[in-house]
């Protein structure tokens, strides 16, 4: 294992002097070049539109220039131009998001957990249109079960998000999926790629419209033999949205997907990891106009989430192949949402509830060596539940340039405290192409199910945990300068009752630990974003995120920061290329054998080939990690080499 200590440490300073230095030179670059003012206001709208619809922040449409949370929208387009597989490859090109791709940065499939400023995974609430996606024994959310091919936009809420959707006290990442298109004659798309390693992506979508019926049906395969040890994958997946118009004023909806992800989970010292996956859900919604100002909106869900997580001998302790561990979680979640929306005047307020009722069992199978290990039974069950209801109202208040959004959120379940979320968020623009935010927004985070119910191998359970709050602060400006986009958020997140593990005191061993509320927290730092308009068919882009974290954490990181440069050349006529680096420091100071000193840089080619009336064929590639650099935290679980694919896409 390399020595960490051998290697000179990337310091902040001079970090902050290479992003700085981009983010200057995109301002330099945008400079040059001829647009007329029509031209260049137009390719502005690109970056900066008062008018973009953003749900997430109070769940209901509202202009973006309306919105005081700090927030980024990745849609359906960009998400094809990444040639992305999984929704961890997209949201690490985010600013503010710090993503951990367990199995290495660039492995496809690679499983993943998501932080927003620092936050921690179970911090970070993620829906999949009103399902949340959470699971109940960790609180984190894993992502590969999501079919990216699916997605229409991803809204992200950086900060908390909990006056609107309850325990999400590091922010909110709400994938909204494709709806069936207006047209009578099917839409949709064909796309298929092969890359080293027999890695391979197929998927299929068609979408239309049949007088008040409308369908949205996609399918997918994915698969690898993984640029790793044992960390190959396979899913399959389907999803249907099917949409009819009852009356005029009247919709219903009703959407269903599954997914069967099937991966390697390295090799480690004498033990081979493999984990499988079952997800399943279904939505049934309501949408209905009562009056021209009031709307209902109704959804009813049911979530299946199943996980085994495997451990075999190498061998080395036992028969080759013979069980040492193996952990099951079966999860199942239904519930649902109901809210009125009222647009009158300046008004635009929100009153809803959520409920849900999750039910867990876990099942726990140890090996004869495992057994003998730890001195437990050859198996262990646990099945805890979850019943939460949250009840919420928020009004957004529009005086010509100034908007101010008040909201306020009640949740309580039988497994923490009752929690009252408040917030209150301004937005004010500065002429026409500036705009000023401000929020300041309670929220927390509720112990999973494994530490105050269900406990597990050296865990015991704590009935006593309460919730984890925060109260945050932060301040933006986003502003549409000459030929350039610029945004900048400075934030500060105050944490109390923090989740800390400890020994139990009903171990003398002091091998059991328990998770205990003690002590306060404080992350802020700052987010900055640069995008040009494109000068001769190129444009720059540009993000820094920095959080410092008082006190240190168990592992004695006291910062992160994290920076994405992208350069992207777009010629319709001849070819789209883009360049995107991304950097990351993660401090994982008391760890050693990381590796985290450069930029992985990965390119993206696709090239047009056929157009006519009603078909468009492209071809595409990618090289994944350009210059072969290495970027982990863990070296058995090292990134990949540099590793190619290519593919074709045909639209219809």
């Amino acid at each position: 294992m390399r020595n960490k200590e051998c290697r000179p440490r990337r310091t902040l300073a001079n970090f902050l002097k290479t992003v700085l230095f981009v983010l200057l030179g995109i301002l330099t670059f945008s400079g040059t070049g001829a647009a007329s003012p029509e031209e260049e206001m137009k390719l502005l709208r690109m970056y900066f539109d008062e008018n973009e619809l953003f749900t997430s922040s109070t769940r209901t449409p509202k202009p973006v220039s309306r919105v005081a949370e700090n927030v980024t929208v990745v849609t359906a387009e960009e998400i094809a131009a990444m040639n992305a597989h999984t929704v961890a490859e997209v949201l690490n090109r985010v600013p503010g998001l710090f993503v951990n791709m367990n199995l290495g940065i660039g492995s496809f499939g690679s499983v993943s957990l998501l932080s927003i400023q620092g936050s921690e995974a179970n911090h970070v609430q993620v829906m999949v249109d009103d399902i949340p996606w959470n699971f109940l024994n960790n609180g984190g959310a894993e992502t590969n079960t999501i079919p990216v091919g699916i997605i229409d936009r991803i809204e992200i809420i950086k900060g908390p998000g909990s006056s609107a959707w309850g325990p999400s006290l590091g922010g909110v990442v709400r994938i909204i999926t494709k709806s069936p298109v207006y047209s009578k004659r099917p839409r949709g798309s064909v796309q298929g790629g092969y890359g080293e390693r027999d890695t391979q992506d197929y998927r299929g979508e068609v979408s239309g419209m049949a007088d008040r019926f409308g369908y949205y049906l996609f399918g997918g395969r994915q698969a690898s033999d993984g640029h790793g040890a044992n960390i190959g994958f396979k899913n399959n997946s389907y999803y249907a949205k099917l949409s009819y118009a009852l009356t005029d004023r009247v919709d219903l909806g009703l959407s269903s997907g599954y997914s069967r992800p099937d991966y390697g989970l390295g090799d480690i010292v004498i033990l081979r990891g493999d984990g499988l996956a079952r997800n399943f859900w279904t939505n049934l919604t309501l949408d209905a106009c009562l009056t021209r100002e009031l709307s209902f909106n109704l959804s009813l869900f049911r979530f299946e989430q199943d996980l085994a997580i495997t451990y075999d001998d190498w061998g080395l302790g036992g028969p080759p192949g013979s069980l040492f561990q193996e952990n099951d979680f079966d999860e199942t979640t239904e519930g649902g949402t109901a809210r009125f929306t009222l647009e009158k005047g300046v008004h635009t307020a929100v009153l809803g509830v959520d409920f849900n009722r999750g039910e867990m069992e876990q099942t726990n199978h140890y090996g004869a060596l495992a057994q003998a290990f730890y001195d437990v039974p050859g198996t262990l069950r646990t099945d805890p539940e979850l019943n939460r209801t949250g009840v919420y109202l928020n009004d957004t208040m529009a005086f010509g340039r100034l908007s101010v959004t008040a909201g306020i959120r009640y949740d309580f379940s039988n497994v923490m405290d009752e929690f009252l979320s408040p917030s209150l968020g301004v937005t004010y623009a500065l002429g026409q192409e500036t705009l000023l935010r401000g929020l300041v927004a309670r929220g927390f985070t509720s112990p999973p199910l494994a530490w105050v119910s269900q406990g597990g191998l050296f865990l015991e359970p704590n009935k006593s945990l309460r919730n984890e709050s925060v109260w945050s602060y932060q301040a933006g400006l986003e502003s549409a300068v000459p030929y350039a986009w610029v945004k900048a958020t400075l934030f500060r997140h105050e944490i109390d009752d923090v989740f800390t593990s400890e020994s139990s005191p009903n171990d003398p061993t002091g091998n059991t630990s328990m998770q205990v509320n003690k002590g306060e927290s404080r992350r802020q730092g700052i987010e900055l974003e640069a995008k040009t308009i494109p000068v001769y068919h190129v444009s720059l882009a540009a993000g820094l995120a920095y959080a410092s974290i008082h006190p240190d954490t168990e592992f004695g990181v006291d910062e992160q920061y994290a920076a994405n440069i992208g350069i992207v050349y777009d010629n319709p006529r001849f070819l789209r290329a883009g360049l995107f680096g991304h950097y990351i420091w993660w401090d994982y100071r008391d760890l050693e054998g990381t590796e985290y000193d450069t930029f992985i840089w990965d390119l993206n080619l696709s090239r047009q080939v056929y157009k006519s009336e009603h078909a468009a064929v492209d071809l595409f590639a990618t090289v994944h990690n350009l210059f072969d650099a290495s970027q982990y935290i863990f070296e058995e679980y090292g990134n990949p080499d540099r590793w190619v694919e290519a593919g074709i896409r045909a639209d219809f």
